[in-house]
């Protein structure tokens, strides 16, 4: 059985310009960390999987379909 996943939608700036990514993270992974930029910042599932550049980030959330 595959591991349960969500997707985390983070929203960017850079010079002026926004723009969104999706991020598809292990669902137990939130109940993990009380705020989803620690989960950004130390989730070894995401750490080795992605780059997030913390100081472009704006703002991040549960994205559901």
């Amino acid at each position: 059985m595959s591991e349960s996943t969500v997707t985390l939608r983070l929203l960017f700036v850079d010079e002026g310009q926004y723009h969104h990514e999706d991020l598809v993270v292990p669902a137990a992974a939130l109940d993990r960390h009380d705020r989803l930029i620690d989960l950004l910042q130390e989730e070894p599932e995401v750490l080795k999987r992605s780059f997030v550049d913390l100081d472009r980030l704006c703002s991040a959330h549960v994205f559901e379909e």
